[in-house]
């Protein structure tokens, strides 16, 4: 780092993305992708005369996104907010809720910590259960804002709505987050909670469920005023924040949502698939509801397994500390995809 960098930045760990090769010949299973392309609809709305347009900005509004989204859930555009990636959703949320802080568990999606850090926000990171289960108790009352992967992340534990509405109960004067990027795969949306909850903000991707990782839009549902909030911090420092294209296949993709229901249905019933072949292989898996396993390996040698598959190339994610040391992450492919991750498992034990 050069000599210039604010003392405090250059302390900051940034967060680690799942490895993207450049590379042919490797089956990809750490990023959580979905395995199948967009639908015809935003395919053919990329056309050459949407891409002349680039040389014009997008809508600083972002209606073409925010409506779509707006009739989805059946709310106004008031209560719809559109980001570039739900990274910087999540990003601008923390840093507009998070002047007391915030709570998260210690085992979940790792860039709320590098958001906190950057920003300079406390916060507390109870434990999970050691069935990687979230205890409520450790979020009622306690004077922060909340966090929440729902599912968790990389557990793909589904907490019930009914605990959810727990903690907003309990934390009337806080925003409670529910980071819903994998709900769309066995999980319930906690967006039927909004017209209860005033300091409930639903957070949402369409990197995961609307196969559109590399578009990077992001959004978030939730009361009139917490949307007016994160839209003047958005027109403070990134008014544009989505481009053309983006706004445009967003739009067509929630106008195409049967299309990726069809997908999202396909990865459910391949998860079940596999789930049962890596148990008769002697796995131990949580209960996911998302697009991905999280498994431990019979002698939970994870990082042996994981080389392993590297060397087949075969990629999943791996992470090497604590409690998760000795569990894989494991992406939910095509079903081609999947059986050549099976047999290279076969094959290492």
């Amino acid at each position: 780092m050069s000599r210039f960098l604010n003392s405090t930045l250059a302390r900051l760990t940034p967060y680690t993305p799942g490895e993207q090769p450049q590379g042919g010949g490797f089956v990809k299973l750490n990023t959580n992708e979905s395995p199948f392309p967009p639908s015809e609809g935003v395919l053919n709305a990329i056309s050459r005369a949407e891409v002349e347009k680039l040389n014009l900005y997008s809508d600083p509004t972002l209606n073409p996104v925010v409506s779509a989204l707006a009739k989805r859930f059946g709310v106004e555009n008031k209560n719809v907010y559109a980001g570039n990636g739900s990274d910087e959703v999540l990003a601008i949320a923390m840093y507009a809720f998070g002047e007391k802080g915030f709570s998260y568990p210690d085992i979940t999606y790792g860039f709320y910590s590098v958001i906190a850090d950057f920003f300079g926000i406390d916060c507390v990171r109870p434990k999970l259960k050691s069935d990687f289960t979230i205890d409520i108790s450790d979020y009622m009352g306690n004077d922060r804002a909340v966090i929440i992967a729902n599912p968790n992340a990389p557990t793909g534990i589904f907490l019930p709505l009914s605990e959810i509405e727990k903690i907003l109960i309990a934390n009337p004067d806080q925003v409670v987050i529910v980071d819903e990027a994998y709900v769309e795969f066995g999980g319930e949306s906690a967006s039927v909670l909004l017209d209860k909850y005033e300091n409930l903000l639903v957070v949402g991707t369409f990197s995961k469920a609307w196969n559109l990782a590399g578009a990077r839009l992001g959004y978030a549902v939730g009361n009139e005023a917490l949307i007016a909030d994160l839209n003047r911090l958005r027109c403070s420092f990134h008014p544009y924040n989505i481009n053309r294209l983006t706004l445009l296949s967003g739009q067509k993709a929630v106008e195409d949502e049967e299309y990726y229901i069809g997908c999202r249905q396909k990865i459910i019933a391949t998860r079940a698939r596999v789930q049962a072949e890596l148990e008769s292989l002697g796995f131990t898996l949580t209960p996911s509801k998302a697009n991905f396993i999280f498994a431990r390996p019979p002698k939970g040698d994870a990082e042996r397994i994981y080389k392993a598959l590297y060397e087949k190339k075969v990629l999943v994610r791996y992470f090497p500390s604590g409690r998760t040391k000795e569990y894989l992450r494991i992406s939910i492919g095509s079903d081609a995809q999947m059986d050549k991750f099976l047999d290279a498992v076969k094959s290492i034990l």
